[in-house]
This record gives C-alpha cells, structure tokens and sequence, in this order.
C-alpha cells in the first residue's frame, strides 16, 4: 500500500512530537517501569527486618498504588531527571525512618523505612494559632508515615486532598500503607508558599525569588532538605543532612544516575 507525502509527513510529525513529549511528561510510563519490586527490595535491604516497627507496613504496591494518585512524580523531564527525582524522594523517606547505626550490616544506608511513626515525640504538635486547621482534642499530631507528616497544618490539607480527616483521624497514617505513601508523596508534590514544592526543585521547575536569592537557596537536593526541615541548615557538616545525602548517594547509583549539584544546604537560611 502507498503512503502521499503529506501523510508521511504527518506520520513523522506525530512521532516526532509524542517522543518529544516523552522527553518532559513521560505519563505513559509509570514509576514501575523505572523502580522494579527487585530493586525497592534492593533498596531498602532491612526495612522488614524483626527490629524494625513498621516491619510488612511500607510495601512496594502500597507505593506504586500511591504514586498513581501523583502522575507527574517520577514522570516529569528526561530518564535521568525522572530516575534522580525517585532517588532523592526514597533517600528523604529513608533518612526519615531510618533505623540505621554506623556499623548496622550491609552499612546504615540500607535501613530505610524502619519506622512508621515517631520515638518518643517531644509534644502533640498542635499549633494553636491556625485556625483553619484547629487541632482535635486529645489528638497528636506528631511524625507518621514515610516523610513522618507532623503538625495540625499538615495533617488537615494532606486529609483533605486525599480524602480522609487528618484532623480527627492522625493515626490512620501510621495504620494504612497506602495512605501512609500517599501523605509523603502529598508532600512532595505540594508547593506551599513561600517553600517550592520538592518536586519542582528536583525536576528544574524551581523558580528562585528575591529571597531565596538572598538566602543562597540554590536548586538542589539541599534545598529539598531544606523544604522539608530546615531547622538542619545553616549548619557546617550536620550529621542529620549528611545522612539524607548518605542514602540519596547510594539510591542515585542503583538507579545508575548522578545525584546532581548541592547536595547540601550548610550554607541556606532556613524558610
């Protein structure tokens, strides 16, 4: 059969510009294709380990199901961006739940997700002064789930957005893998003014303004720590930030990709 020119010319066209697409919004291809069961197992070596307490909690389909809700994480910019954006969310998960030590077998970043819900909180995490998101009596809001979700100002949207009370109900967070997941990729994914979301700054989507210029936040996985507690930066050679660049170095060469610039964020003000 005979093709005309003009419909040859659209035929490359088309496949021009869908392989282009795939190039900034891959939608067509889940994280499954690039984070296979094997390697999440590789992954986080010890997270089912028996000194563990969320021992059978985090599992890979509860995150894959999780990731679902979330199209443009893992799915946005080239292979490699796509692959160092999952990298860098496990490492920040990771140095969350971590049950690692110095000398712990197979080295302390193999440990990842050993916990499910925060030692010993120092309060209930409950700001009284916001007032769209009140507190519940006799609730706490202290560190759950993956990215250990803290503060009445966190549970209440993250709720809303995925459809359950975080308000009244903190705890299903630290009970359901599926939302526990959901709630740290909520987090991820979601701007909120003045901090960028971790996803644009890992995907180069991070517009710096005036005063992030002026605080030396610079693009970066330092910056995502930053974003997610930036009581860490400012400091010279702090161990807990070495420990998020500790993991995110080790998962950055299982998925065969460079961890990228400024990985630490030492010299940042915090938001």
């Amino acid at each position: 059969m005979a093709f005309s020119a003009s419909y040859s010319l659209a035929l490359l066209s088309f496949i021009f510009f869908s392989f282009a697409s795939w190039g900034t919004e891959a939608r067509g291809f889940p994280i499954s294709s690039l984070i296979s069961k094997e390697l999440f197992d590789t992954i986080f070596l010890h997270k089912d380990n028996n000194a563990c307490p969320a021992k059978n909690f985090y599992t890979y389909d509860s995150f894959i199901k999780a990731s679902r809700c979330f199209p443009r994480f893992g799915s946005t910019g080239s292979l490699t961006t796509r692959k160092r954006e999952i990298a860098a969310f496990l490492g920040q998960i990771s140095h969350e739940t971590t049950g690692g030590w110095p000398t712990a077998p197979d080295g302390p970043y193999a440990w990842g997700l050993c916990f499910k819900e925060e030692v010993n909180p120092q309060s209930v995490y409950c700001d009284s002064s916001n007032t769209e998101w009140p507190c519940y009596p006799g609730k706490s809001y202290n560190g759950r789930g993956p990215i250990q979700l803290s503060w009445n100002f966190n549970y209440g949207p993250a709720g809303k957005a995925l459809g359950f009370d975080g308000l009244k109900n903190p705890e299903i967070v630290s009970n359901n893998s599926l939302i526990a997941f959901k709630t740290a990729l909520w987090f991820w994914m979601t701007e909120q003014n003045p901090k960028p979301s971790c996803h644009n700054v890992m995907v180069g989507r991070y517009v710096p303004t005036e005063a992030d210029i002026a605080a030396n936040r610079t693009s970066g996985y330092g910056l995502v720590t930053n974003i997610i507690n930036g009581l860490e930066c400012g400091k010279p050679n702090d161990g807990r930030v070495n420990d998020r660049i500790g993991y995110f170095q080790r998962y950055a060469k299982l998925f065969n990709v460079d961890t990228g610039p400024n990985l630490d964020c030492e010299n940042q003000k915090s938001y």
